[in-house]
């Protein structure tokens, strides 16, 4: 990703990313042609006080962009905005970062930078957050709302150089978090993180309808292998069936119950896998890894790959303080991947299951992985 300074030669591309997007946490939800026109004539989008940048990504495809005013001042402000089809996709922390740098490189040396928005933005303030912005101000019925006619409160979020220069985050001190955990329950639903990411050779992401033929293809190929360790492979699969799962899965991802992944070769594009967070404990930050790949990509590698990248995931983007898997004694490739990303053994569940061939009591072996303090 990168920043590139508007022009005013761009004013017809500006226009259209500005009214061709919807902007809720805004003055104006859908601003009109006209707006745009007049703030540009104002300088609201470039002068001395005022420098507009796209925000492209490595394809150089405009997802964003940022105003940052205030240039002559020793603490700028900035407006950051993601295009709709780029939303929820990682884009917030990398922009956030990249205006930081790049006002903190200036030769005035600005002391610090400021961002608002309105207080139930929650992807905004989860991108401040990750960004090593710290929350400065709570201000009640500050943000008005035209198209409701109402106010919402507005938080403030500010990095200083000092924090920019040394990699950390300072916090303010006051109990305002422990009183907000107290009087709002915690929703799952409005956490905001990637739902795709990739490692070395795999792409990784979210579970989609469309995926149901490659998904039933690559359990058919697998059935015999699947079948001592899995429950869905004791009946052979159905593609209507295998359908139906993944809309549901589709859903559980979005109300954040369950988060099935689904990884693919890069080179290709080819569906190998199924992985994922399951058995989700939100409060505790408590997550456990499941996975299968298709039998004719066994022994490559792919499924440890995958479950390294998706353990980072859990902790780097999720906050978890601890990820497990558990898995039969007698599954040997499962103990392997275990064992190989330094997942540790705390015990063996005696009699804690039923197998899927045989009908017998079976053990299950507790590997995990907990936040490193």
């Amino acid at each position: 990703m990168r920043l590139t300074e508007w022009t005013m030669e761009e004013q017809e591309q500006l226009i259209h990313f500005m009214t061709t997007n919807s902007w809720p946490f805004h003055g104006h939800e859908h601003p009109v042609r006209a707006l745009i026109e007049k703030t540009i004539e104002e300088g609201g989008y470039k002068s001395d006080q005022v420098t507009t940048f796209w925000i492209e990504d490595e394809d150089k495809k405009q997802v964003g962009l940022v105003q940052i005013f205030d240039l002559q001042d020793d603490i700028p402000l900035f407006d950051l905005r993601i295009a709709d089809p780029y939303r929820n996709k990682g884009y917030g922390p990398k922009a956030l970062k990249m205006v930081a740098d790049y006002v903190f490189s200036l030769p005035e040396k600005k002391i610090r930078l400021e961002g608002n928005t309105r207080h139930d933005n929650f992807a905004m303030r989860k991108a401040f957050e990750r960004t090593g912005f710290v929350k400065e101000a709570h201000l009640r019925q500050a943000w008005f709302s035209p198209r409701e006619n109402r106010y919402y409160d507005a938080v403030i979020y500010g990095m200083t150089r000092e924090d920019w220069q040394a990699g950390i985050t300072t916090p303010v001190l006051w109990d305002d978090a422990v009183i907000e955990k107290k009087s709002r329950p915690f929703n799952p639903v409005l956490l905001d993180f990637p739902e795709e990411f990739e490692s070395e050779r795999l792409l990784i992401r979210a579970p989609r309808r469309e995926d149901a033929k490659a998904n039933y293809e690559a359990v058919m190929h697998s059935l015999e292998s699947f079948r001592p360790w899995l429950q869905f492979a004791q009946q052979k699969p159905d593609l209507a069936q295998t359908e139906a799962t993944l809309i549901e899965a589709e859903a559980n991802f979005k109300l954040r119950k369950d988060l099935r992944l689904h990884f693919f070769l890069k080179e290709t594009g080819q569906f190998i896998g199924s992985t994922g967070l399951h058995r989700i404990d939100w409060e505790v930050r408590k997550f456990e890894i499941g996975y299968w790949v298709d039998s004719r990509y066994e022994g490559k590698g792919f499924v440890s790959e995958a479950v390294d990248r998706i353990t980072r995931f859990a902790f780097e983007e999720l906050g978890a303080n601890r990820v497990e898997i558990r898995c039969d004694p007698d599954n040997v490739r499962s103990r392997a991947v275990a064992n190989r990303l330094n997942f540790e053994l705390e015990g063996i569940l005696r009699n804690d299951t039923i197998s899927r061939v045989g009908n017998k009591l079976r053990d299950t072996c507790v590997y995990a992985k907990i936040r490193e303090e």
